[in-house]
C-alpha cells in the first residue's frame, strides 16, 4: 500500500513502538523471494542464520537412555529456490518493512499506542467502515472512516470479533516450552537445526543468528482433558531441566535467557476471512483467521503471504484498475492455503510428538520431513482455477511454470548490457501484472507485439489509464533464444523498449537472452517449447495466472478483461 500515494492508508498498532523482540523466526524460501520484491532480501541474508542441514536424533538402540544421531538431510532441495531457508528475529523483519514503508511514495508510518474499540459497517455510505480507536497515550478517542479495513491483530483479534467470526478447532492437549538462550553444551550439533526424540521426551533445536543464541522447543508433560498450559505454572527452570533430560547424555548449561514461553498445540480456523460474501469491506489475515503450532515455522510466512495476496487486490480496486469482485478471491484462495496448513501442522505435531518413551517408531519422521520440504519452503501453494488462474490446456508449452504456483525464477542474460540476472527479480512489489514472452523458433514475437501495440483488443491498450506509462498496469518482458552478441536491439519491437516518465526516456531492461556463458538456459530448465514459444502471465503477487500460445490473443484479452477495468 505504501507504493500508492493516491491511497490514504492508516496502520493502527497497539504497541508503544516498533517491535523489539519477536517470537517468529523461521523465514521460508518463498518469503525470501517476496523480500526480494520489497528490496531487502540482501539485508536478511547478511544477518540471518542459514539452515543448511537438518539433523535427526533418537534413542541409541544399544542404550535407549542416551540419544544418538540417526540421520541428516539437506534442508532445501537443489533448484527449489535461488534463496535459502533462514532464521532471523521477527523484529528485524519488521524493521526492514518499516524502512520500505517510510521510503515508499506514500511515506507510510504506523500510528502506535492506538487500540481498536469497535467497527461498524454501513454499505450505503461513501466510506462504509467506521472504526472507533482509543489512544493509549492521551485517553482520547478517534473516529476513522474507511473504504476497507484489514485486521492483522492476532489470535485474539478485535476485528474478527467485530464482524462476528470465530476461531474454531481443537487442542492436542500438548504443552511445549520454548526459550531463546545463550548456552554452553557438549551437544555436537548445536549449530544445526535438529529434531530430537528421546526416552525422556522430544525437542526441536533451532540455531539463531549471531553464532551463539539458540532456540530450544521442549516437550512438557501432557495436559489433562480440560487443563491449560497456564494452569501448570511452568517456569523457565522447569524447561531447562526437561531439556537436560531429553538431551542426555549431553548437558545444556544455560547462561542467559533472552525470551521464553509455554504454549499449547492447537489448530483453529475461521469460516470466512471477511465480513460479507457479496461486498466484503472488512478482512482478516494471519493469526486472526488461522492459528497452529510453531513447529514448522510457518506462522509468519503464511501470514505475510496472506497480506501479499490481499494488498495488491485492495490497491487495484481502490485505484479503479480492477473490478471489486477481485476482492472476493482473497478468501477463496487463502482459506484453502490455511486449511492445508492446519492439516499439515496436525500431522507434523503428531509425528514430532511420537513418544520414544512408549517405544514407538520414530524412524519414519526423517522421511516425512524430507517429503514435506517443498511445503515448509513455502513453494507448494497451488491456487485452483478461477478468476485469476486459468486452466491447464496450454501447460505443455512451459511445464516448469506451473499455473497457479509461484513464478519459479531462473537466470537469463539482459540483452542491453550482457548482465546475468534472475528473471523473477524484475518483479517488484508494485501491484503490476507481468507478461513474459518466450520467443519461439517459428517467430510470433513481432506479431504479438504488433497486436499489443495497435489492436483495440490489446489488454495493454484497454487497461492502461490515459497518460500513464505503457507498463504501469501490465509490464511486458521478452526472452529470446539467441545470444546478446548475435542480436541487435534495433530489430526488437518498440514496445519492448518503451519511452517512459516525464522525459520520455527509453527503458532498456525488458529484453533478455536465454543463452548464458555456462549452464542450461531457461528454456531447458523450465520446460519451455523452443519451437512454439509461449506467454506466461504472472499476477502482481508473482503467481502464474496462465500459460498461453504466442498467438493466443483472444484468451489473453479475456483473462485481463475478467479482472481489470
Amino acid at each position: 500500500m505504501g507504493q500508492f500515494p493516491d491511497i490514504t492508508t492508516r496502520i493502527i498498532e497497539q504497541k508503544y513502538g516498533p517491535l523489539e523482540l519477536g517470537q517468529a523466526d523461521g523465514i521460508a524460501c518463498r518469503s525470501m523471494e517476496m523480500f526480494n520484491a520489497f528490496g531487502f532480501v540482501e539485508r536478511v541474508m547478511r544477518e540471518a542464520y542459514w539452515v543448511n542441514e537438518t539433523v535427526f536424533w533418537k534413542p541409541d538402540p544399544n542404550d535407549p537412555g542416551r540419544i544418538a544421531r540417526s540421520g541428516r538431510i539437506q534442508d532445501v532441495e537443489d533448484g527449489l529456490s535461488e534463496f535459502p531457508h533462514v532464521i532471523l528475529n521477527q523484529a528485524r523483519v519488521h524493521d526492514f518493512y518499516l524502512d520500505v514503508m517510510r521510503n515508499a511514495p506514500a511515506r507510510l508510518e504506523p500510528d502506535y499506542q492506538r487500540r481498536l474499540r469497535d467497527l461498524e459497517v454501513d454499505r450505503t455510505a461513501e466510506y462504509p467502515v467506521t472504526a472507533t480507536v482509543e489512544r493509549l497515550d492521551t485517553d482520547e478517542t478517534e473516529t476513522i472512516k474507511a473504504r476497507y479495513v484489514v485486521g492483522c491483530d492476532g489470535a485474539r483479534s478485535q476485528v474478527r470479533r467485530s464482524i462476528g467470526r470465530d476461531l474454531r478447532g481443537d487442542s492436542a492437549n500438548q504443552a511445549w516450552g520454548v526459550m531463546d538462550v545463550l548456552l554452553n553444551t557438549d551437544f555436537p550439533d548445536i549449530r544445526f537445526k535438529c529434531t530430537v526424540h528421546s526416552s525422556a521426551g522430544n525437542s526441536v533445536l533451532i540455531p539463531r543468528e549471531g553464532g551463539y543464541l539458540a532456540r530450544l522447543c521442549i516437550e512438557m508433560e501432557p495436559l489433562g482433558e480440560d487443563e491449560r498450559a497456564k494452569d501448570r505454572n511452568v517456569t523457565v527452570d522447569d524447561i531447562i531441566a526437561a531439556a537436560n533430560e531429553i538431551y542426555a547424555p549431553y548437558s545444556i548449561d544455560v547462561k542467559e535467557v533472552a525470551w521464553w514461553s509455554v504454549y499449547e498445540i492447537g489448530q483453529r480456523l475461521t469460516d470466512a476471512f471477511h465480513d460479507d460474501d457479496a461486498d466484503p469491506r472488512v478482512f482478516i489475515a494471519g493469526d486472526a483467521c488461522h492459528t497452529h503450532s510453531p513447529k514448522a515455522g510457518q506462522g509468519m510466512n503464511v501470514s505475510m503471504a496472506d497480506g501479499f495476496n490481499l494488498g495488491w487486490k485492495l490497491a487495484s480496486a481502490l485505484r479503479g484498475l480492477a473490478r471489486t469482485e477481485l476482492l472476493r478471491s482473497y478468501f477463496e484462495e487463502r482459506q484453502a492455503v490455511a486449511y492445508e496448513l492446519i492439516e499439515f501442522d496436525k500431522e507434523l505435531a503428531r509425528r514430532i510428538g511420537v513418544s520414544a518413551k512408549a517405544g514407538e517408531d520414530t524412524g519414519t519422521f526423517q522421511e516425512f520431513f524430507q517429503e514435506a520440504g517443498r511445503y515448509t519452503a513455502g513453494v507448494a501453494t497451488h491456487y485452483a482455477a478461477g478468476l485469476l488462474t486459468g486452466g491447464g490446456e496450454h501447460q505443455h508449452l512451459a511445464t516448469g511454470f506451473e499455473i497457479g504456483k509461484r513464478f519459479h525464477s531462473s537466470p537469463v542474460m539482459r540483452l542491453a548490457d550482457g548482465k546475468h540476472v534472475h528473471l523473477g527479480h524484475v518483479m517488484k512489489a508494485d501491484g503490476r501484472w507481468r507478461i513474459f514472452v518466450f520467443e519461439g523458433a517459428n517467430g510470433g514475437l513481432a506479431r504479438l507485439c504488433e497486436f499489443l501495440t495497435t489492436d483495440p483488443a490489446s489488454p495493454i491498450q484497454r487497461h492502461t489509464p490515459k497518460g500513464a506509462d505503457i507498463d504501469s498496469v501490465i509490464d511486458l518482458r521478452a526472452v529470446i533464444q539467441s545470444g546478446h552478441r548475435e542480436t541487435e536491439i534495433t530489430v526488437q519491437p518498440e514496445i519492448l523498449f518503451p519511452s517512459k516518465g516525464r522525459l520520455g526516456l527509453r527503458d532498456y531492461e525488458k529484453v533478455f537472452c536465454s543463452v548464458l556463458k555456462e549452464g542450461p538456459d531457461i528454456f531447458e530448465i523450465r520446460g519451455i517449447n523452443r519451437e512454439k514459444g509461449c506467454l506466461v502471465v504472472v499476477r502482481p503477487d508473482h503467481y502464474v495466472s496462465a500459460v498461453l500460445p504466442l498467438d493466443g490473443y483472444g484468451e489473453l484479452s479475456r483473462l485481463f478483461a475478467n479482472v481489470l477495468t
